[in-house]
């Protein structure tokens, strides 16, 4: 484990290797504990560097076992070696030559599951960002790309594969007892993108004809007996390989493509060339053990890993500060796929809400950062939803501002220019200026500043003149190292909404650039005028969340009523729905606070229960109305001095009111929309289930009884209905004999199967209350609960800190100690759990004051630990002096 020295790296330091890497032939003869690891690294070196300068290669915990210059031992006085760097001086000045360098690991004991590890008896690597450099000595940066031909040596026990990049060569027999494999990858990479699999594993095949005719092999390899849930994996990798030709041209390089789900996983998948290394919960669903939202997550991951085959390992990052580059472009590739294969209304619903709960209050707290830094002490922190999230929503603002034709023309430039490069954000934004014409040096300022803008807007209209004029004012702020904010380029898209529901048609538009329905705010300050408005409209104003910011526009419950029920733009409805429940559920917690009575706006229920009950909008759609903000959204909204039980009770006699008023609908919507047919995942099914169980979950309120919930449960055909019920009997009714009895009886159905437990666990972890604390505890102790595997940890120790405010927020801070010493404890296996983990804290300071307080003293106690790692100490610092 790498421990904190402290060094920051800063992007103003970058400056290319001193020696080109031209190729790599890296030979693994694999042991449980003592595998040898011999890399061939043919060099040159660069242009202009003096004749003098060493070549030094990164390492991370290695021990060095030999040396070779072309083929000849190196003198010990030649080189200096430590477990974390190798020196090699008096390097020929021009000519290229040849490191050989010998090493060995111990795969089993590298608990940080980074470089390369074994799992459950399968050897695995995770390389991004820094693994490599676990494996061998290496020049382990993303600027670093050659060729590689890999040779893998294994004893022969079943089925054993041995996987690697790129086309496979050939195998057969070593020696006695055990075989090889070799694989080359022709398309230089990093490091990073380096994977290697061995182990007895079970596997389905297919194949997929490219446009140009190529047949490409496509295999999915898994543990034994799971092959038949890797069925829709395959299917939405194909799907994604199609998509991917329709809509950006690309077609895939190599003969075959290949996944290997592993239970042992710190992400979710690796986008590794040629082969993708996925955490099992990502590629194995079957209707009895994977709900709605495992599907739609498995058929996202598989097509964000297939798509940064161009846009991550075709062209991949010049340093790890642009690593927005390669997420934030897949992420929004990723996006769009998804709204392609569902409902693209939903699916935008679904990703702002993820946005705002998550990236929203990073943005605006002690982690802030811009999606292209300047400086980091640990990488691995900075895989972070402002990166992958903020830098989706950057490249969409790009979409926004050129149109569909010049964002597709820009996207061919980049393609066509950068393939084969490591490159940067600014060659990126330069392709969609030289392709449309259009400066962005203003909208480059996204990637640099920190913060979520705030865009206040004031309104007015003239009966006399039919003029509307609309005044927005923008402000960034201040957010730590960077205090001082340019204006930015603000894409909002805009439409006037007349009393009869129609979309005003201005016949001018002044103060600005505006064109097809979207207003280019540029300054701090700007005025827009719309001439030919014959009635006085209702604003709609950033639809589709055309622009991340915070939007202050006064309207009364009457307009926000008006673009709920007539708006064009789904998004737009629902943010007014959301919009007008926002005040009453701030209201409501103020109430509960101070002991008065809670009470809630007539006209905000009506109209809510008058969408849900239209049969013509989309069953997903009305789910998502129905999902009222979520606790951490109230608290943002209220901004300090945060109360996590009053907020839970708020929102709760929220849901009450709206069950109570609105039963009959409610009803109406649970019996109609039951699953009578063979279970589909496909989007129209799943929103059905949707609305359906989110129905269940109010009659809950208004009927005050677990009845309906555990019929419910007693009645499931697949795990997204079992799921669901299980979560109402223990939310809302966590002490009944209904509950008990149904977490027994799902714990006995699913013993034998850990990704399903892990419902199980996350389920219980979410329980509100005094109790939760203790029954986290218990359940470490559960033979289900294994400290070692990142899914068990995130499922239980995860959900607690991260989706339980009521239990993890408790006045005496005993659950912020209990954090502090889990911390501790998973920091000396897995660092980066433990870092991500630990974020959890990062709204520490938005708490009350006795909460804050506790908080703080146990952020420190984590602070004082000796021999935290790196990413530890490095978020635990952020979040406590910022």
């Amino acid at each position: 484990m790498r421990t904190d020295t402290g060094q920051i790296v800063h992007l103003a330091d970058y400056r290319p290797t001193d020696f080109v890497l031209e190729r790599v032939d890296l030979t693994f003869e694999l042991d449980p504990q003592n595998t040898k690891v011999e890399a061939r690294l043919i060099f040159h070196r660069r242009e202009g560097v003096d004749a003098s300068a060493p070549l030094v290669l990164d390492g991370d915990e290695l021990m060095l076992s030999g040396l070779l210059l072309d083929q000849i031992d190196i003198p010990a006085a030649q080189y200096d070696a430590t477990p974390d760097r190798l020196t090699i001086r008096d390097l020929p000045a021009e000519t290229p030559f040849e490191i050989c360098v010998t090493n060995y690991i111990n795969p089993e004991a590298n608990t940080q599951l980074m470089g390369l590890y074994r799992t459950n008896g399968v050897y695995c690597t995770q390389c991004e960002a820094e693994g490599f450099r676990r494996i061998t000595y290496f020049p382990d940066r993303p600027d670093v790309l050659a060729p590689y031909t890999i040779t893998i040596v294994a004893a022969k026990e079943g089925n054993t594969f041995l996987l690697s990049n790129g086309n496979f060569l050939g195998g057969g027999n070593y020696d006695e007892g055990r075989h090889f494999a070799a694989w080359f990858d022709p398309h230089p990479k990093p490091s990073y993108l380096f994977a290697l699999v061995a182990g007895d594993l079970g596997l389905i095949e297919d194949t997929f004809t490219t446009m140009s005719g190529r047949d490409v092999a496509l295999k999915i390899y898994v543990e034994h007996g799971k092959e038949p849930r890797a069925a829709y994996a395959m299917d939405a990798l194909k799907r994604s390989m199609k998509w991917d030709e329709e809509r950006f041209g690309r077609e895939y390089d190599l003969d075959i493509f290949m996944i290997v789900a592993v239970s042992d996983f710190n992400m979710g998948a690796m986008e590794n060339k040629g082969l993708n290394v996925f955490n099992d919960k990502y590629v194995l669903a079957d209707p009895e053990t994977a709900t709605d939202a495992d599907y739609a997550n498995i058929e996202r991951i598989i097509a964000h890993e297939y798509f940064h085959n161009w846009t991550g390992n075709r062209i991949t990052c010049r340093d790890w500060f642009q690593l927005c580059l390669k997420e934030g472009l897949t992420v929004y590739r990723d996006q769009e796929f998804s709204s392609d294969m569902r409902s693209r209304a939903v699916k935008r619903i679904a990703d702002v809400r993820h946005l705002k709960s998550e990236q929203f209050p990073e943005d605006g707290g002690p982690l802030a950062h811009p999606p292209r830094p300047d400086k980091y002490r640990e990488i691995n922190n900075f895989y972070t939803t402002t990166v992958y999230e903020k830098g989706a929503e950057i490249t969409g603002m790009i979409a926004t501002i050129l149109g569909e034709d010049d964002f597709r023309k820009g996207m061919d430039l980049y393609f066509e220019r950068h393939d084969g490069d490591a490159a940067t954000v600014e060659d990126f934004v330069k392709c969609f200026e030289e392709a449309s014409g259009r400066d962005l040096s203003q909208f480059f300022r996204w990637y640099i500043q920190a913060g979520t803008p705030l865009v206040s807007a004031s309104t007015s209209y003239d009966a006399a003149s039919s003029t509307f004029t609309l005044s927005l004012e923008q402000t960034v702020p201040a957010t730590p190292g960077q205090s001082s904010k340019q204006a930015l380029y603000i894409p909002l898209s805009t439409a006037l909404i007349l009393d009869n529901g129609q979309i005003a048609a201005p016949s001018k538009v002044e103060g600005g650039e505006y064109k097809n329905g979207v207003l280019h705010l540029t300054e701090r300050s700007q005025t827009f005028s719309f001439s030919g408005i014959s009635s006085r409209p209702v604003l709609s104003l950033n639809r589709g969340f055309s622009a991340p910011i915070n939007l202050h526009l006064e309207q009364s419950a009457e307009d926000m009523v008006q673009i709920a029920r007539h708006d064009t733009d789904m998004f737009s409805r629902w943010q007014a729905l959301t919009t007008l429940a926002m005040p009453n559920l701030v209201k409501a917690t103020n109430a509960v606070r101070n002991d008065a009575p809670v009470a809630f706006d007539a006209g905000f229920i009506t109209t809510l229960i008058e969408v849900i009950g239209d049969d013509a909008l989309e069953p997903a759609f009305r789910a998502q109305v129905l999902a009222l903000p979520s606790e951490s959204d109230i608290a943002r909204e209220i901004g300090s001095s945060n109360d996590p039980d009053a907020i839970h009770q708020a929102r709760n006699a929220a849901m009450a009111a709206i069950a109570k008023a609105g039963v009959e609908t409610l009803t109406a919507l649970f019996d109609a929309f039951e699953d009578k047919g063979a279970y589909s995942p496909d989007a129209t099914s799943a929103g059905r289930r949707s609305l359906r169980n989110i129905a269940m979950s109010y009659l809950s309120f208004a009927e005050e009884t677990p009845k309906r919930a555990a019929d419910a449960f007693a009645a499931a055909s697949n795990m997204t209905d079992l799921a669901h019920a299980l979560s109402i009997l223990t939310q809302r009714f966590p002490d009944s004999a209904e509950a008990a009895q149904a977490l027994a009886t799902f714990e006995a159905r699913f013993a034998d199967n850990a990704l399903v437990l892990d419902k199980w666990l996350s389920i219980q972890a979410a329980i509100p209350g005094e109790g939760a604390l203790g029954r986290i505890k218990s359940l470490t102790g559960s033979k289900h609960f294994v400290g070692t595997n990142p899914n068990r940890v995130r499922s239980l120790i995860g959900t607690f800190a991260f989706g339980n405010p009521t239990g993890f927020n408790r006045a005496d801070g005993e659950a912020y100690r209990f954090l502090a010493e889990q911390i501790v404890s998973i920091d000396k296996r897995n660092p980066q759990l433990a870092a991500r983990i630990l974020t959890s804290m990062r709204s520490w300071r938005s708490l009350e004051p006795v909460r804050a307080d506790h908080a703080r003293a146990a952020l420190t106690t984590i602070e004082r630990s000796p021999a935290l790692s790196t990413d530890v100490r490095d978020i635990v610092e952020r979040v406590l002096k910022a």
